[in-house]
């Protein structure tokens, strides 16, 4: 399985994580991740297998979530804790906002 890169977060400016937010199905994988991470076969979101990978990503380099390798499946987490120190209030902001329906 290829390694996966992580951004620092000193390198995570604000506009590629609200850029990252403006998709309702990325915003609804973020709000599942906050309540406790999971591998992405267990994301309930309505798209293709393909389609959750590049959210996935999108989200990842944008420096909102982080990946972990458990043999043949990958855990994903919300970085909570490191972006509430660089961005405080951002997250906890867009979490307590009413959620959007996703379209399928």
């Amino acid at each position: 399985m290829r390694a996966l890169t992580h951004p620092d977060l000193d390198q995570v400016d604000v506009t590629m994580i609200l850029h990252a937010l403006s998709d309702p199905v990325r915003l609804k994988i973020v709000r599942e991740l906050a309540e406790n991470g999971c591998y992405c076969g267990e994301l309930d979101v309505p798209v293709k297998p393909a389609t959750l990978s590049h959210h996935l990503k999108v989200l990842r380099e944008a420096g909102l979530i982080r990946v972990h390798a458990e043999g043949s499946r990958r855990w994903h987490e919300l970085r909570c804790d490191e972006l509430g120190e660089r961005f405080p209030g951002l997250i906890d902001t867009v979490l307590a906002a009413p959620a959007l329906a996703v379209r399928t």
